[in-house]
């Protein structure tokens, strides 16, 4: 009985496969019967269920994982692969339930309507409307800045723990929920992942698991990035499965916060993207507004790279490129380059930033 269901499940894969093809051309189904649909009654249950405890059970099932394909594996070199169609079966038939529980539990969101689609703005915009924005986040950045050390050529040092952090993470997105229901959250389930240090030499500030809604982020980096990445979690939790869509909520989110840190991560980590985009456009623009920063901002920034600098090993590239291309080939046809979209969003959102200004 056993062999038949492996049989059947591992028949179901490629049916899967062409069934998820089918459904993802239709971006509008996704969009109104998944991911507004029955999605965030999924990712509620498993938020409430999950989010009481204290360790993240998703690492938990990853290290279990982990250790069952070694077993597996083992296994298949002791016995020199031998009886190859009962060990493909069952490998096939494993695949089909994990492919099929990424799906139901999240991966749909990869298929949903772009968000600037779903905000009814534009995608494109001139070098003119970039470069007025980045002159308005300097202007923030820096004024911010002030407010919290007036000193102008003193890095700011986030006062808080980590577990405040999270919990102010929250409150951001409480603060935010009446003007943009859709990022209403509740059921918190935003955790430290237990591989936070191997995550740092692979160069990833967190991630969400698919398979059990929880948030999880790297607290070995540096607390000034942590307000970010954890409002980008937050992000992926509410189904916003892109990258870079998950980006621009964290921006939209931390640039709001009543909390002066906050907004200060907010704002340098929307000005980044916009500089980076100028100077790619325009280099001497670029260097002339980036002389208007104050130092102390500047020194943040060096911060933060001098800490990924010390964290690099050899095998980082292949980490970076195997998420390259799960992105590609998860509706993400330009693969890490598509962070450069939180650009678009903020440029042509800017009437609604103007606001948090």
């Amino acid at each position: 009985m056993k062999k038949k269901s492996q049989i059947v499940l591992a028949i179901l894969l490629p049916i899967q496969i062409i069934l998820i093809k089918f459904l993802a051309g239709n971006e509008w189904f996704i969009e109104i019967w998944y991911s507004r649909g029955i999605y965030p009654y999924i990712s509620r249950i498993m938020r409430w269920s999950l989010g009481i405890l204290t360790f993240s059970f998703g690492d938990v099932l990853y290290t279990l994982l982990v250790i069952f394909i070694l077993r597996w594996l083992i296994k298949r070199f002791k016995t020199r692969f031998k009886k190859p169609k009962e060990w493909i079966v069952e490998m096939f038939a494993s695949l089909s339930i994990v492919y099929f529980c990424f799906h139901l539990f999240w991966g749909f969101n990869y298929y949903r309507l772009p968000l600037h689609q779903s905000l009814d703005i534009d995608n494109e915009y001139s070098t003119e409307e970039l470069v007025l924005l980045t002159e308005k986040l300097i202007e923030q950045s820096n004024k911010t800045h002030l407010e919290i050390i007036e000193n102008d050529s003193v890095k700011v040092e986030i006062p808080y723990s980590k577990a405040e952090i999270f919990d102010f993470t929250v409150k951001g997105y409480d603060h935010i929920k009446n003007d943009f229901p859709e990022l209403t959250y509740t059921g918190r389930s935003l955790k430290r992942s237990i591989f936070s240090w191997p995550l740092t030499y692979m160069g990833f500030n967190g991630y969400l698991n698919p398979l059990t809604a929880e948030a999880q982020v790297n607290t070995t980096i540096l607390p000034f990035k942590i307000p970010t990445t954890a409002s980008h979690e937050v992000g992926h939790q509410l189904g916003f499965a892109k990258e870079n869509e998950a980006n621009f909520i964290a921006c939209l989110v931390t640039i709001n916060h009543p909390d002066p840190y906050f907004r200060y991560c907010g704002f340098t980590f929307a000005l980044q993207y916009c500089l980076a985009e100028l100077f790619r456009r325009d280099r001497e623009i670029g260097e002339k507004l980036v002389k208007k920063l104050h130092p102390g901002i500047l020194k943040n920034y060096k911060e933060v790279d001098d800490f990924w600098l010390q964290h690099q090993n050899p095998f980082e590239p292949l980490f970076q490129t195997f998420y390259n291309h799960f992105l590609i080939v998860n509706n993400q046809q330009e693969g890490l380059r598509s962070y450069s979209y939180v650009v678009a969003l903020l440029v042509n959102y800017y009437d609604d930033l103007e606001n948090a200004f």
